[in-house]
């Protein structure tokens, strides 16, 4: 268990009065925003047949709304963290709730399918730097307690997950598919009010390390575990995006309903969130987790073979199976608290790990459904697929080895300070 430290226990204590309430109202913030962090994607992908024939796109237009959660949280990813040191955490975060808010909002008055990409861009831009944010508002303020809360808001990123895809296609048949996705603008509606709380009651938070923290830049480039992080979330989410677009094709093609499709997401989903019960506190007890990470992948690698040749053949099987394949999600956001010590590191391995983990996996539905086109099959898909698994299980061979992002960098500038004297 890390201690508290007296600045960020000042921190802490000067929001909302006491340092309790404070971080209540902080956690509750947090949980509520991380409802919202995958309700654009999952509430979309079910319905994309049904709003392709109506607004008139095909599969082009289908893979690049597959592409641009990735695309997106890549660039948030990207400039996340230099906005964070620039505005603040809380700041940053707050905007991102309304992003997500106008965004989820509006789309579901579009007429055109460029109108349905541009406020879906808003949605998940806002979504993107809640992703990237999170973790180190959690480093900030629950640093005491990194497994239990890390827990708690993977639990609700997957609730949001599994939730509308279980749901968008009986919402879409009682009342409309511009309902079923509008119905999830209320999360960040309801998320709102308490993010205004906490910048108001930041405003009057003493200057402490914290906030220097915020205006530090780390090389983290420099360090393998940087880039054992990019692989291993870039894949995982190169394989999560591919699967939650073109699950329910796949199914449908092979004879399936487009319920069945969206029922076979929401087990794919749903296996992530009873995971995230378990895999962030296995990632804390265990040293070097990456023996888990080894038995997700084969996994993966099973229900991809059960998706591709016997799709309607125990599909509840290979959706499971999948979905344990991609419970390195959770590993891996876990992992960049339990690689840093402190905000400051957590904030720079967040956004260059999710960053750029998310703009190498933004290609992944894309090229799914390019190469299905251009083949007129799914070996080459799914080939694309079988190529992550085995880069996400590189990447978390680097990564889950325990040492720290800012022991590794500090041994790496020494080493290099001798060199650069002779």
């Amino acid at each position: 268990m890390v201690p508290m430290s007296p600045t960020v226990g000042g921190l802490r204590a000067s929001l909302h009065g006491t340092g309790r309430r404070g971080r209540v109202l902080v956690l509750i913030a947090i949980l509520v925003f991380s409802l919202s962090l995958r309700t654009a994607v999952t509430s979309l992908t079910p319905l994309l047949g049904r709003i392709g024939d109506d607004l008139g796109f095909g599969s082009v237009a289908t893979g690049l709304l597959g592409m641009l959660p990735t695309l997106l949280f890549g660039v948030a990813g990207v400039v996340g963290a230099g906005l964070g040191r620039r505005f603040g955490l809380e700041q940053v975060t707050t905007a991102a709730v309304v992003l997500t808010l106008v965004g989820i909002g509006t789309r579901a008055f579009c007429s055109s399918a460029w109108s349905l990409i541009l406020t879906s861009t808003l949605a998940l831009f806002g979504m993107g730097l809640g992703n990237v944010l999170v973790p180190p508002l959690v480093k900030r303020y629950f640093a005491d307690r990194i497994a239990v809360v890390s827990t708690v808001y993977i639990l609700c990123v997957q609730l949001g997950t599994t939730v509308p895809a279980a749901i968008a296609v009986p919402v879409a048949d009682a009342a409309g598919w511009r309902v079923s996705l509008a119905l999830w603008a209320l999360v960040p509606l309801i998320a709102l009010p308490a993010w205004l709380m906490v910048v108001r009651e930041r405003r009057g938070a003493p200057v402490d390390d914290a906030g220097v923290a915020e205006r530090r830049k780390l090389p983290v480039w420099r360090s393998p575990i940087a880039w054992g992080l990019t692989l291993m979330f870039g894949m995982t989410s190169l394989l999560t995006y591919s699967l939650l677009t073109w699950m329910p094709k796949v199914i449908t093609d092979a004879g399936g309903s487009e319920s069945l499709g969206g029922t076979a997401v929401a087990v794919f989903s749903g296996v992530g969130l009873a995971a995230t019960v378990v895999v962030p506190w296995l990632t804390v007890r265990f040293a070097n987790p990456f023996g888990f990470v080894a038995g997700f992948a084969v996994c993966m690698l099973a229900g991809l073979a059960g998706l591709r040749w016997a799709p309607m053949d125990g599909w509840i099987f290979w959706a499971l199976l999948t979905g344990v394949g991609v419970c390195s999600f959770p590993m891996s956001l876990t992992l960049i608290n339990v690689r840093t010590r402190t905000a400051d590191g957590s904030s720079a391995l967040s956004s260059f790990g999710q960053g750029l983990g998310y703009l190498l996996a933004c290609a992944g539905p894309l090229l799914f459904g390019v190469l299905h086109d251009a083949s007129g099959g799914w070996d080459l898909s799914f080939g694309v697929l079988l190529v992550a698994t085995t880069l996400m299980t590189i990447g978390a061979w680097i990564i889950c080895r325990p040492r720290n992002l800012e022991d590794d960098l500090a041994r790496r500038s020494a080493a290099a300070a001798p060199d650069a004297l002779g």
